[in-house]
């Protein structure tokens, strides 16, 4: 097996340099041009001191920039922290204090950008400027086209990994107390890719549509997959418009794509998929949360010729865990399959014992994908992984076929559209409003999102506050999708004996929230994906 994401997308580089790699907007970018960039950067990298393992962190939309940036990267051998770009200042801030990143690597467009160098720490800027925008006064900072156009001297030989090596970092939530940055290895990446493309069956003759952030697990794993092979991705960063995104995949032959289950939703309730040629389409995966049977029906039934993957995974897991072949949609309706190659599955009690054949039980999975821990927190990661194995946290049934069934998941994550959201970073914010006593942040279901957030607050006495100010008082701290779409007000919160919240009250349901179906050539997570 190939030690590095780098050392595949290397061999395709050599194989067929003209080859289309990435297209975005009005721009194609080819396989020998897209390692040019790469090298550019690993050897900037290397040049201005970057040591094997230092964290460079990229704060970019999907672009052909934010490919080359990471693979660039990992060609000096350094560990990407890959940002959210829909994050506050803040917990950016947060999260570059907590990996120790020496670089980062942006958009100058980013609106947090400003904040954030404001408060600045140990680590070094290199700007990239939009489509039609002029660098301008970078500052103490590099500018990306500089950095490109610095003629490289000496060895441009890629700096070697081995396949324990840490790649990536991937922060699975946003709490500013605790960041929990899943550590994946070169082999963890090179595994996880080499299992999904063993049933996708991907080469380079396929061409992707994707529509999910790269810094979440899912697609990370679909970049990934398609640059592995050699295949083309083209890259759309909004689903506002729809029917361009239909057209534009009948335009370009695109045979795969990707989504949660909140993109399908909208397609089949936006879109009339007959009106578009989409006979070209031979796949498409859906992870990330729980697709309803309904719409699974739907979608099949309007694109018969299409195979349609449903996928169970984790970051923790590097993305994939299981799959549930197509064949098998009408027969299995519910489950989220069988393990991918090379992974074990099983399903044990609280004490670790597994369980009997149709009786619920944790899942706890075991592979080359499986993280190396979380950075800098030997406990938590202690409490999730135990001698080989990861505890995902999950429960399930399985059946006498082997697949599994997920029943419900331990942790409050809510889920919606493609993030993974903690409950507790939401709750601490609104606690900074002066006029609240107790809060508790929960999911709703939601035909279209899967989830919805909804806040439920006790005020303290005397104090007068109304949900509009709540939602403000959010939107000035946290991301759009962390904002609630619902308040509430009570006079006290459900508890338990013990002074636990009884969340399940508040959302609702008298059952823990849905684990949900995971990744597809990318993934669930037990945080973001």
């Amino acid at each position: 097996m190939e030690r590095s994401l780098v050392d595949l997308l290397r061999a395709n580089v050599e194989r067929a340099p003209w080859a289309e790699a990435i297209a975005h907007t009005q721009r194609r970018i080819r396989y020998g041009d897209l390692w040019r960039q790469i090298a550019a950067l690993g050897i900037f990298l290397r040049r201005q001191g970057l040591r094997p393992g230092d964290r460079v962190a990229l704060l970019l939309e999907n672009s052909p920039e934010y490919v080359a940036a990471y693979y660039g990267t990992q060609f000096a051998a350094g560990v990407v922290v890959a940002l959210n770009t829909q994050a506050k200042a803040r917990d950016l801030a947060n999260w570059l204090q907590h990996s120790g990143a020496t670089w980062l690597i942006a958009s100058a467009r980013h609106p947090e950008l400003a904040a954030l160098l404001v408060q600045r720490g140990n680590y070094r800027v290199i700007r990239i400027a939009g489509d039609g925008q002029q660098p301008g006064d970078a500052g103490d900072a590099w500018d990306w086209g500089t950095v490109l156009d610095d003629e490289a001297t000496g060895d441009p030989a890629r700096t070697p990994v081995a396949p324990g090596d840490l790649a990536q970092i991937i922060y699975t939530s946003g709490t500013t107390g605790a960041p929990k940055g899943v550590m994946l290895s070169h082999g963890n990446l090179c595994a996880n890719n080499q299992s999904i493309l063993a049933y996708l069956k991907l080469t380079a003759k396929d061409r992707g549509l994707n529509v999910l952030p790269f810094y979440y697990s899912y697609g990370n794993s679909v970049l990934h997959t398609h640059l592995s092979v050699g295949a083309s991705l083209l890259l759309e960063n909004s689903l506002a418009y729809p029917h361009a995104v239909m057209q534009k995949m009948a335009q370009e032959g695109v045979t795969g794509f990707s989504g949660v289950p909140s993109t399908f939703a909208l397609l089949l309730n936006r879109v009339k998929l007959s009106e578009y040629d989409l006979s070209r389409v031979c796949y498409m995966t859906q992870a990330g949360g729980a697709m309803s049977p309904a719409h699974i029906k739907r979608l099949t039934e309007e694109l018969p010729h299409v195979n349609f993957f449903v996928m169970y995974g984790q970051t923790e897991a590097t993305a994939r865990i299981a799959y549930l072949p197509p064949e098998q949609l009408k027969d299995k309706v519910g489950a989220v399959g069988v393990a991918i190659p090379g992974v074990t599955m099983e399903l044990r009690d609280e004490h670790g014992i597994p369980v009997a054949p149709g009786k619920t039980g944790e899942i706890w999975v075991r592979g080359d994908n499986i993280m190396l821990g979380y950075w800098n927190s030997p406990e938590t990661t202690a409490a999730v992984l135990r001698d080989g194995w990861l505890k995902t946290g999950d429960l399930a049934q399985q059946d006498s076929d082997g697949h599994f069934f997920i029943q419900g998941r331990r942790s409050d994550m809510i889920k919606a559209g493609a993030h993974r959201i903690s409950p507790q970073e939401i709750e601490e914010t609104i606690l900074e409003l002066e006029g609240v006593a107790e809060v508790a942040v929960v999911g709703e279901p939601d035909e279209i999102m899967g989830e919805t957030i909804k806040a439920v607050v006790v005020p303290r006495a005397g104090f007068e506050l109304d949900a509009r100010s709540v939602q403000a008082h959010c939107h000035q701290r946290l991301a759009s999708y962390k904002v609630p779409k619902r308040v509430e007000f009570v006079a006290e919160l459900p508890k338990t004996s013990s002074g636990k919240i009884q969340r399940f009250q508040l959302a609702g349901t008298n059952t823990q929230p849905d684990a949900g179906v995971a990744p597809g050539c990318g993934e669930k997570t037990s945080v973001p994906e």
